[in-house]
């Protein structure tokens, strides 16, 4: 076989190249003219199948091939008639096979909606860093559900693919010379600085305390904020799951509260799967748990008429966490903490959770956190390496940034 699956235990790498994938039986044309560019760049090329019919070209990784990385075996992608769970089945199977390649050096695709959708799954189960790029009839409209959170580069094909012609071979050229340029220049091994890098979460409510936490560690570490607006936790998360962190601090763990109550910045169900996946050093604490997000108050669901809501801004409305689903958010995060066996210290402020949880302010409401802290700290089970500690502070308190900090550097050194 010309391909070989990723192993460990010190297996030698073979040659980087770059991997050229189409739907050889709709995009064959294409695919050849690719691949033949990518080369007469200067780069390796191998020529991936993830069509679901007979190819119209040859290529070196044919689509069964690629099928039978699928988990129920190549019948699952390929046996069946309905063209739509095909390319779902086609997706996962090509996921598999090239996270278990060793040479990847970069990853150019082109499609149409069903090509793309299978690529882009791919793309995004390779680390970020690995250069991907997909020319895509969908490039210039809504791609948030093709790229996620991964460094996924969407390039219009402008033209439909159906057939070479004036055009798309430009199109495809410059694809190619991107593609190769980036696959022969690697970026250096120090390019990202010499320091190791953080991940912190941080919303507008709890500015204070990571801005502060940032300046006590910037010193000794590359600390790089996510806003936590979901895409940001999943952005932080995927850093993690590349070797790209050496540490979290996650102070806001409020998109749980979206996920959870169906708000608009939603966690997925994944939320600190990087963090027990990695093992790495974890600060955790109970940031802006206090709100879910909405958009403008029209948007607001029914069943929650008679809320206390903030208005923070005329598109975004904040409405108030109350008691019995604090505590449900609590055993959420507590149940997911458990799963989690490397050092995880979990902080929990009991002056408030956000800038509006304070003594006066619009979401004061000592009973929700209460009942949040308790279930956090029942649920939680408790070894010498995770633990959870109950702090007499605020949330934005210079004090509780300095007990984070301690925190961190304790399980870090």
């Amino acid at each position: 076989m010309p391909f070989r699956r990723r192993e460990t235990g010190g297996t030698t790498i073979n040659r980087a190249r770059v991997y050229v994938v189409g739907t050889a039986d709709t995009k064959g044309e294409e695919l050849a003219f690719l691949a033949e560019a990518v080369k007469a760049a200067g780069a390796a090329a191998i020529r991936v199948d993830v069509g679901t019919r007979a190819a119209t070209v040859a290529v070196d990784i044919p689509a069964s091939a690629v099928a039978s990385f699928h988990p129920e075996g190549a019948d699952a992608v390929l046996a069946g008639s309905d063209r739509g769970a095909a390319v779902t089945a086609m997706g996962e199977a090509f996921a598999r096979f090239i996270a278990a390649q060793t040479d990847v050096a970069g990853v150019v695709g082109i499609g149409g909606g069903g090509g793309t959708s299978i690529v882009t799954r791919g793309m995004r189960a390779l680390p970020l860093g690995v250069p991907k790029l997909m020319v895509s009839t969908l490039a210039s409209g809504d791609v948030a559900p093709y790229v996620d959170v991964s460094d996924i580069m969407m390039m219009p094909s402008v033209t439909d693919m159906a057939g070479l012609n004036r055009l798309s071979r430009v199109v495809l050229h410059n694809a190619a010379q991107a593609i190769a340029g980036m696959a022969r220049s690697p970026a250096p091994a120090g390019a990202a600085g010499g320091k190791p890098a953080l991940g912190l979460t941080m919303f507008g409510v709890t500015t204070a305390c990571v801005t502060a936490i940032v300046e006590a560690l910037k010193a000794d570490y590359d600390c790089m904020v996510f806003h936590a607006t979901g895409t940001g936790g999943r952005s932080m998360e995927k850093l993690a799951d590349s070797g790209l962190l050496a540490g979290i601090l996650d102070i806001t763990t409020t998109e749980v509260c979206d996920l959870l109550l169906g708000g608009v910045l939603p966690a997925t169900e994944d939320r600190f799967g990087a963090v027990a996946r990695t093992r790495l050093p974890y600060v955790g604490s109970v940031g802006a748990l206090d709100m879910v997000n909405f958009w403008a108050p029209e948007t607001i669901p029914t069943r929650y008429s008679g809320r206390k809501l903030y208005r923070h801004n005329p598109n975004v409305t904040l409405m108030r966490t109350t008691a019995e689903e604090c505590r449900a958010i609590g055993e959420w995060i507590g149940a997911r903490l458990n799963a989690c066996e490397g050092e995880v210290r979990f902080l929990i402020p009991t002056k408030g959770v956000s800038a509006l949880d304070t003594e006066g302010g619009a979401f004061f409401d000592p009973q929700a956190d209460a009942a949040l802290f308790d279930a956090i700290e029942r649920t939680v089970q408790r070894t010498a390496k995770r633990r959870v500690e109950r702090l007499p502070l605020h949330i934005n308190d210079p004090a509780f940034s300095a007990a984070a900090v301690a925190a961190f550097r304790e399980i870090a050194a």
